[in-house]
């Protein structure tokens, strides 16, 4: 028996001895795969405060460290500086970043601006900010930004440059302004004194990174005026984490929201737009790797994962990413020269969503290549406007310009609502002015004639009364949900106001289900017909189905359902047609394409001989 225990042990050690030579093989390919691929896509990591001071100042931790960084082909590594009270000593940042960059890894420094137990001074509200109007805040964080800047080329502040302060200090500086014009004076004034010319004064050479959350419909609330600070930073990541789209815990984010919030920070932020910026809180794995892809299709060129901790203690979704690395970085490639294109939603910086909070990242769900844009889009020939589109004081000249060009216009019932020139617009449109406010709430809605459950309530917020406009869709008799009139759509949506957000206490993101994304799939064929454009594949598939045209004539379709899913698209043309993921042939029947994708998968469509 002893002999036979021996000998199991020393197989044992054997069978551990050639799997660790394994996994140091896999690893150095990795590597050498992401550094030859850093020009397409580069992975880099952010290591917070707390792990610089466990990890960095051991050899046993700085080599842990290095494996993982290495196993994951990550070549960009993003030091804090400071977060929740832990400033790093300047000794132990310089030799953090003289240890990476020995082992051949870019080095960014970072900050994540919230408060200490003896740092700054919080807010006086529900988050964990700071009140930005009080001088200690100001001398503490601008005293990191002078000790850190020596030893960065770069320097990026992450994303709570943000604050909801109402103290008695801050109420007096406001005076008769809005809270969001306060904040926002306040904190572009503050990016200059605070961050920016501290760290030039001690290192000329570094640039500044903003990097802004994922909550675009909401920035101006806070502080985030991206009509100013672009100008002012030398470089804007943004955050594309939008997790679990069906968990409650970080709101009931859809997929979409990361695309839409990168090309629209894009669209402000010129050539300065940077790396995205995602994590793994409330992740599945499936989760994790769509962050990846929408952030690619974006247009970003680097992925920054958020954070370090957790490849020390491992997630499902690093798998996925490693596997799919090359995929994505081919992806990369291609948008980097041919971006998604199609229907255009009109949101002008700093502007106010009403109860259309975060709808464009639903229009995204439905299947249409929506495309955000800070300007209004003069030759798209659809155009989608929205509550927030309403801020622009001549949208009136431009919608009559753009439908004279045959453009199709697609406004939702609080845009007409909320425009300075909502009468006539309201009859372009061949509805009844003034819209009527009627707040609804319908679980059910008619599908040729037949009323059909749904499985969260649909909210309206006004009544639309056709006086010119055929009715397409209706919730119930005589409650038109989608009207048309030649080229005029409207539709009555709601997705969340403040008031949404103040019945759960949510601050930042979507505070709920509703049934907008539960759609019959007849509902969404139509919805999505009203933003296609001509020539362009037509789909027939459920909500949560995906679709973004690039400009090279290909498109990615995303399963974002839980289950198999039929997914039938009419293409322009017939031929030959291929996955560019996987290189096989995709079988189609003339100009007709069936696909069943499996849950939670993707295929890029591209014709063979392109």
């Amino acid at each position: 028996m002893r002999k036979i225990l021996r000998y199991s042990f020393i197989l044992i050690l054997a069978l551990a001895s050639v799997a660790c030579v394994h996994k140091v093989h896999v690893a150095k390919d990795m590597q050498a795969l992401a550094e030859s691929r850093k020009g397409d896509l580069q992975i880099s990591v952010y290591v917070i405060a707390q792990t610089i001071n466990e990890y960095f100042t051991t050899e046993e931790g700085r080599r842990e460290v290095l494996s993982i960084l290495h196993c994951n082909g990550i070549t960009r590594v993003y030091v804090e500086a400071y977060r929740s009270g832990l400033v790093i000593p300047p000794a132990l940042l310089k030799s953090s970043v003289e240890f990476l960059k020995e082992n051949g890894f870019e080095v960014i420094g970072g900050i994540a601006t919230v408060p200490g137990k003896d740092f700054g001074v919080a807010q006086e509200a529900k988050l964990g900010w700071l009140n930005w109007q009080n001088p200690k805040t100001q001398n503490d964080i601008r005293k990191v930004m002078e000790d850190s800047a020596p030893f960065f080329d770069q320097f990026i502040v992450d994303d709570f440059f943000c604050t909801a302060d109402t103290s008695l200090e801050s109420k007096a500086a406001k005076g008769d302004r809005s809270w969001s014009e306060y904040r926002r004076s306040l904190l572009t004034e503050l990016a200059q004194s605070v961050f920016i010319k501290p760290a030039k004064a001690k290192n000329p050479a570094i640039k500044i990174i903003i990097k802004y959350p994922q909550w675009y419909d909401r920035f101006h609330l806070f502080g985030y005026d991206v009509a100013t600070e672009p100008a002012m930073f030398d470089g804007v990541w943004v955050g594309t984490e939008t997790r679990g789209q069906y968990t409650q815990r970080l709101g009931f984010i859809q997929p979409y929201l990361g695309f839409i919030n990168y090309r629209w920070l894009a669209t402000l932020s010129g050539p300065k737009i940077g790396g995205s910026w995602f994590d793994h809180i409330d992740c599945t794995d499936l989760d994790f790797i769509d962050q990846a892809y929408q952030s690619v299709l974006a247009g970003s060129k680097e992925i920054v994962l958020f954070n370090l901790d957790n490849f020390l203690s491992s997630h499902p979704g690093h798998h996925l990413l490693r596997q799919d690395f090359e995929k994505l970085a081919n992806l990369a490639k291609t948008v980097a020269q041919h971006p998604v294109v199609g229907a255009v939603g009109y949101k002008p910086a700093n502007s106010d969503a009403k109860g259309d909070l975060y709808i464009m990242d639903y229009i995204g769900m439905f299947g249409t290549s929506l495309v955000p844009d800070s300007k209004y889009p003069e030759n798209s020939p659809v155009v989608f406007l929205p509550a927030q589109a309403a801020t622009d004081p001549d949208i009136l000249v431009k919608i009559k310009k753009s439908l004279a060009n045959g453009a199709k216009l697609v406004f939702t019932t609080g845009f007409i609502a909320s425009a300075k020139d909502g009468q006539a617009i309201a009859d372009l449109a061949g509805i009844k002015w003034p819209i009527e406010a009627a707040s609804s709430s319908s679980n059910t809605l008619l599908e040729a004639g037949i009323s059909q459950p749904l499985k969260f309530a649909l909210v309206t917020d006004y009544l639309v009364v056709p006086t010119k406009a055929k009715t397409v869709l209706e919730i119930s008799k005589n409650n038109p949900f989608m009207v048309q009139l030649n080229n005029c759509i409207v539709l009555n949506t709601h997705t969340f106001s403040q008031q949404d957000f103040d019945a759960v206490g949510e601050v930042l993101l979507a505070p709920r289900q509703i049934g907008l994304i539960e759609f019959p799939q007849g509902w969404v064929n139509a919805i999505r017909s009203a933003f296609q454009i001509k020539g362009n594949p037509i789909l027939n598939a459920p909500s949560r189905v995906t679709f973004q045209q690039l400009a090279d004539q290909s498109f990615i379709v995303h399963n974002y359902n839980q289950e198999i899913t039929s997914v039938e698209i009419e293409l322009s043309k017939s031929g030959e047609y291929l996955d560019a993921f996987s290189g096989k042939t995709v079988p189609t029947s003339g100009t007709h394409l069936t696909l069943n994708m499996a849950a939670r998968s993707r295929i890029w469509i591209k014709p063979k001989n392109q």
